[in-house]
């Protein structure tokens, strides 16, 4: 069974976490090398630098480790037609400039303040976009927070989903805690850490079953953790050394004092041969 921990962020819109906005599509190294080389008509006018881009991508070694040829000379490999591809693709290249933008302009209109509850700063975010006018995908804004925010364990969960009282029901066992929120009453789900993910065993006849494994393992050491209940496999588990290994037997203390006995009048043999051949 997998468990899950809430994830927990802080937030803040500094310079230095909206400058790795600018590199969001992967690849930070070769890209920041390119916006050195061609600043920012990658990301405004790309179609100006894509002929000098393209030839400079193709005379361009990758990281790859140089291979020896045939002859004994080595020679660098160019780089791998995927990674080429996507430096030559200028959505990559607007995407991450948006996102810097977006970022740029919510720094303006929220400042540069440290937020310890990321679902307020989620919140604050949101009613800023809609102020101005901003409509940007679910995917960027996610890059966006995810790119200004860190995991700190002091910090609130954040919360994935929010129902209405007596729309579900709450259960901590499988992530679905009753909270308040503004002063109303309601369950919510939180998002998972993935760094905090673990798996248990659990035997199939399992006194109590998983849920008392859990509360005697689990929620003494981590009371905030629940039980993915759509990743529980059931299955077996064969020990292949337990059942198949067969082990050598032993040599006796006999037969390994003979092999000690035969190696030592071995290097007597050879050492007497050596001193037979030493000049006077």
């Amino acid at each position: 069974m997998t468990v899950e921990r809430p994830l927990r962020l802080h937030s803040q819109l500094s310079l230095k976490a909206i400058e790795t906005l600018r590199f969001a599509s992967g690849d930070e190294e070769l890209r920041a090398e390119l916006v050195d080389a061609y600043g920012d008509d990658l990301f405004n006018h790309f179609d100006q630098i894509a002929e000098a881009l393209e030839k400079r991508l193709a005379d361009w070694g990758s990281d790859e480790e140089d291979s020896d040829d045939d002859e004994g000379s080595s020679a660098k490999k160019g780089l791998p037609e995927k990674k080429r591809k996507k430096l030559l693709d200028p959505k990559t290249w607007a995407r991450d400039g948006r996102l810097v933008a977006v970022a740029t302009a919510l720094r303006a209109s929220l400042g540069d303040g440290l937020f310890t509850d990321h679902n307020g700063f989620r919140d604050r975010v949101d009613q800023a976009l809609k102020q101005l006018g901003i409509k940007l995908p679910a995917a960027e804004l996610k890059l966006i927070l995810r790119g200004v925010s860190w995991r700190v364990e002091a910090a609130p969960p954040v919360i994935a989903k929010v129902y209405k009282a007596g729309k579900v029901m709450d259960d901590p066992m499988l992530g679905r805690f009753a909270v308040s929120i503004d002063g109303k009453p309601c369950v919510v789900e939180y998002e998972p850490d993935p760094d905090l993910r673990d798996t248990e065993q659990v035997p199939l006849l399992e006194e109590g079953g998983i849920e008392a494994f859990i509360r005697r393992e689990v929620l003494p050491y981590t009371p905030d953790a629940w039980l993915n209940n759509d990743a529980t496999k059931i299955g077996y588990e064969v020990s292949f050394t337990r059942h198949f290994y067969k082990p050598q037997p032993l040599r006796t203390l006999a037969e390994i004092r003979a092999d000690i006995l035969a190696i030592e009048r071995e290097a007597g043999d050879l050492l007497d041969d050596l001193l037979e051949g030493t000049p006077a």
